[in-house]
């Protein structure tokens, strides 16, 4: 009788700068493959777009990495990525140019401003103050982003499913095959 392969319970991590589409296609693919969806924003940020305190979020950030399966997206703090990446049996690194978030993201705080952005991230009412969201994005392509891509070039060298998505495009047709 040939040997039963049990394979892992799927757990995908999202990565990538501020507005481009992390939080899109974790619901899309949270629906599709029917996995439990966090939103990192929603433990990271407070009410008033203060951080949550280091201790506490770290702690609630262990317990939902140590979950069987789950689709997380988001950055929260750099020193939790790599438990997530480590967990993950797939990680998804959306890869844009920066000039393209900083479109996304006027298109977004001005639905926001609006009262029409359908999920606002960390699920919060109020629009955060856009000279301060530029300059994260900025610090996260010039610091985060290529500590992003070694670590994704590391699970890779291991076996580890690393997908890639480079333009608005890439996601679309990998949301549409996924």
């Amino acid at each position: 009788m040939p040997a039963t392969v049990i394979e892992p319970m799927p757990r995908i991590v999202i990565l990538g700068n501020t507005s481009g589409g992390k939080s899109t296609l974790a619901r899309h693919l949270s629906k599709k493959r029917n996995l439990p969806h966090i939103e990192i924003d929603r433990l990271y940020w407070q009410p008033d777009w203060s951080t949550t305190p280091t201790d506490l979020y770290e702690r609630r950030h262990a317990e939902i990495v140590d979950r069987d399966d789950w689709i997380i997206d988001g950055g929260g703090n750099l020193a939790t990525v790599r438990a997530r990446a480590d967990r993950a049996t797939e990680i998804i690194l959306i890869d844009m140019p920066l000039w393209v978030h900083f479109w996304l993201a006027a298109e977004r705080q001005i639905l926001w401003a609006n009262g029409t952005l359908e999920h606002p991230p960390a699920g919060v009412v109020d629009v955060p103050p856009t000279r301060r969201l530029f300059e994260i994005m900025w610090e996260v392509d010039r610091d985060w982003m290529p500590a992003l891509r070694s670590l994704c070039d590391e699970h890779e060298a291991h076996g580890k499913t690393v997908v890639r998505l480079g333009s608005l495009e890439a996601i679309d047709v990998f949301a549409g095959s996924n």
